[in-house]
């Protein structure tokens, strides 16, 4: 198993929208609790933020149509979560969720793991 300080950047950022996926999953489950809800949604945008910037940069090496996809993926994330706690709906948490789980295997598989 790898150290934490060991992780290659498509692990640390696979290992963060999974951590995101499964604080939105807690939340929404919580959902009276909106306070753990912005936070969770807050969260999971700044892992989309982090991982755009990163994708976006001249120094990834991902063929530009995985890029475009990434960054398609993080103006839908921050769109749907700017609306705000009253108006996202349960489905739209639902597909950030999947979206992170999805990203996050592919992220894994793409580093060997």
């Amino acid at each position: 198993m790898s150290d934490a300080n060991n992780l290659t950047l498509a692990e640390e950022q696979a290992f963060q929208l999974s951590r995101a996926a499964i604080a939105l999953d807690k939340a929404k489950a919580e959902r009276t609790d909106t306070v753990q809800l912005v936070s969770a949604l807050e969260n999971n945008l700044e892992v989309w933020i982090a991982m755009k910037a990163t994708v976006v940069s001249d120094a990834c090496l991902l063929p530009k149509a995985v890029k475009d996809n990434i960054a398609r993926l993080a103006g839908f994330v921050a769109e749907r979560t700017l609306q705000g706690v009253d108006v996202i709906s349960e489905n739209t948490i639902d597909s950030f969720i999947n979206i992170n789980l999805q990203i996050s295997e592919g992220l894994l598989e793409g580093a060997g793991k």
